[in-house]
Formats: C-alpha cells, structure tokens, sequence
C-alpha cells in the first residue's frame, strides 16, 4: 500500500479548499488536496455552481497571499453600496431603503463578486503553477487516523497520506468532522433559496440590494454586464414549498414574479442562467479542531446567504491558520497552534452565526405589525452614524483585538 507524506492535506476541492491549496502552497508548504468530483469551471456546463461569491475586503490580502487576486481582479464586479430595502407594506413596493457606502469607512469597496465557476477556474490554474501543490479529484477520504505527530489519511483508492496538518474542507456535512466524532448543532428554517443570474435595464451602480419583504431576503448582486445589459447575480430566499412552486414555473411567469418580488428597482428582470436551489440552514461545530486537524468553512459553520458571510467567514478561518503555520512553520499542526485556532475562530464564528440567524428570522416575518417593527428597527439603526458604521465594520469583519 502507497504512503506518501506531505505537510498538509486538504479534503475538499471546493472555493474553500482550492483557497487554502494555493494559499499554503505559496508559502512554501508541500499541500496535496483532494476531493471526489473534478471542479466545473465553465459556465454552460449543467454542473456550474451558477451562484456568486462577493469577496469582502479582508479577504483580499488573502487572495494576494495565495497569488490569486491579479488573475480574479479583472472579472470583479465592486461592491460600493450595500443597499436594504423594506418592501413590506401591503404591496411590494419600497416602503424604506438605506444605504450602506464604504465610502464612510475605507477608500475601498465593501468587496468584489465573482461567479462561483469562474473562481474554480482561476483556482485550478494557480494549483498548476505551484510545484509543491498536487491537486487530485476522483479521490474521496476514506478513513482518518491521527495521533500526536501526524494524521494518516486514508484515501479511496486504497493509498495513504501522512500529514502534519490535516485542514476539513470537505463539505456541511463533512466525513472528516464525522471520523474524529466532532458534534455539531444545527439550526433549520424551512427555507430554499432560487440562484439564478438576471439582466436588466436600469443599471446597477455597484449597489448590492437585499430587498425584504416575506419568507427571506431577494439579494440582487452586482455582475459584469452581459451581452452589453447591467447584469446581476440574485438569490431569492423563500420557504421551500413556494421555491419549490417558483423553479417550476415557465420562463414568462417566473420573471413577472421576480419582478415583482424585487419591488422593480431595477425595471423588468430577465432570466440568463438555470434556476439552482440550494438548501438553507445554520450549524456549527462543537469545537473547528481535533488532533492534528483543522475544520473550515462549512466542515466548522454554515450560515444562510445573507450580507455575504459565508466563504468570507470560510476565508478568515484560513487566514487565521496561515498566518498560525507563517509564524511557527515548525509547529505545524501541534496541538498549541491548533488550540490558538480554535480560540480566535470558534467564538467570533458563533456570534457571526447567531447575528445572521436573527437577521434571517426577522426577513421571514410575514404579520404586517413585525414586518412594521423590523422596518423601525432598520430606520432607527442607520439614522446614528457611529452605529451604522460599527455594523459596517463588523459586517466586514473588521473584528476587535483577538486573542492571543
């Protein structure tokens, strides 16, 4: 049986995973990451992840680490505004809309969007420039064994992998999270959401709208144009009967409803992509580390799509751990570099978490009267300038001191 040794293995192919590849692999570590499925990189495969990422600004040292941003920076469409509107009077109509600039608190957007395929693509090809990074699909992880000096990774093609650092990046429902028994708590909504791409007439300025009304937030997402029209990336959440009833509707119905839906901000919306629908709910793991391993991304926290948090949660976690291995490479993978990681991460994860859970509950109220207080509630919070900008900074994560 084939051994080999490398000084991290990543399980997961995804954003996440081929993230920390290139990330670890550009400084200078040996990586080897796996995942069962090759990535789709191309838009008109029927596979593409159609969804959009948006990259807030903490990221980008990140992404400039690893080698990615001049290769991303030219698809990037930039996130200026960040722009809520309560569209829950009795018809949906802007009854309240707020803007969040970053103008008020950097010189920089809030964050750039990409489509999920394109970051796949860009990802693939940076893990083919680094020598000391071997990228396998079609190989899935079998079992884990780790102790003291190492974890021995089986894979499912009957070889091993012996690594200092073993990083989960393998998924919510994650079979390296299940091997070292780590628990996890889950929170449901009965919620779907619909990801599709739109083009439409009034352009989009860099604005990212979530507009609430009933059942969860319609988030129109700034892309590139297509075809020459404003384009927008859009997740529209909803409970999972009425997306259920949504994707099934014929092309002319489904953009009458999303027009409506969208308070018409931006003029009739007209469908360019598939309709995807993803599953909706929050969980976190008991503790993001076990010996000789580190979980990230959605292996240690889901949270729904909601003000962009999810890889940008899945991104500082990897920050977190590089600059971890960056100070004390020797030390890659001990239990005090890892007990450090789960210390900084573990509660500012939580709160993040238990911040969007509120605010996902409060977009699905449907009764007028708590439809009228979550409307007073936003109103009363970006009238104090100190308030909205704190919340403006936490969103992005520009976290207080951490510890040490």
């Amino acid at each position: 049986m084939r051994r080999d040794q490398t000084d991290i293995l990543i399980s997961g192919g995804g954003v996440a995973g081929l993230t920390a590849a290139a990330a670890f692999g550009a400084a200078g570590f040996s990586v080897t990451c796996v995942d069962p499925a090759p990535p789709v990189t191309d838009a008109a495969d029927d596979r593409a992840d159609l969804r959009t990422t948006a990259f807030l600004q903490p990221a980008r040292r990140l992404l400039e680490q690893a080698g990615l941003w001049a290769s991303l920076a030219p698809h990037a469409a930039a996130l200026q505004v960040m722009r809520i509107v309560d569209a829950g009077g009795p018809t949906p109509e802007p009854r309240l809309v707020r803007d969040f600039t970053a103008s008020e608190i950097s010189d920089q957007p809030f964050g750039w969007n990409f489509p999920n395929w394109l970051l796949r693509r860009e990802l693939v090809a940076r893990l083919a420039a680094l020598p000391n990074v071997s990228f396998h699909t079609g190989l899935a992880t079998a079992s884990v064994l780790t102790r003291d000096s190492a974890a021995l990774v089986g894979l499912s093609d009957g070889s091993r992998i012996e690594a200092r650092l073993l990083i989960a990046a393998d998924g919510r429902d994650s079979p390296v999270r299940a091997a070292l028994g780590i628990p996890a708590r889950t929170f449901r909504y009965g919620q779907k959401a619909l990801a599709f791409a739109v083009t439409h007439p009034r352009p989009h300025d860099n604005i990212s709208t979530e507009v609430h009304r009933t059942g969860g937030p319609f988030t129109l997402v700034p892309l590139p144009d297509r075809d020459g029209q404003p384009s927008s990336a859009v997740v529209w959440m909803a409970e999972g009967a009425e997306v259920a009833r949504l994707a099934a509707l014929p092309v002319p119905a489904f953009e009458a409803e999303m027009t409506a839906r969208s308070a018409g901000l931006y003029g009739p919306l007209a469908l360019v992509t598939r309709r995807s629908v993803w599953p909706i709910l929050s969980r976190i793991a008991d503790r993001f580390t076990g010996e000789r391993t580190a979980l990230v991304a959605e292996a240690a926290h889901v949270v729904p799509p909601i003000g962009a948090q999810g890889l940008n949660m899945s991104l500082a976690d990897l920050a977190c751990l590089l600059d971890l291995a960056r100070a004390a490479p020797g030390r890659l993978g001990d239990r005090a570099m890892l007990d450090t990681y789960n210390r900084r991460r573990w509660p500012e994860a939580k709160a993040r978490l238990t911040g969007i859970d509120l605010l996902n509950r409060a977009s699905m109220l449907g009764a007028p009267t708590l439809r009228d207080l979550r409307a007073g509630a936003l109103g009363a919070l970006y009238a104090l300038a100190p308030v909205r900008h704190t919340l403006m900074k936490a969103g992005l994560g520009m976290a207080p001191a951490r510890a040490s």
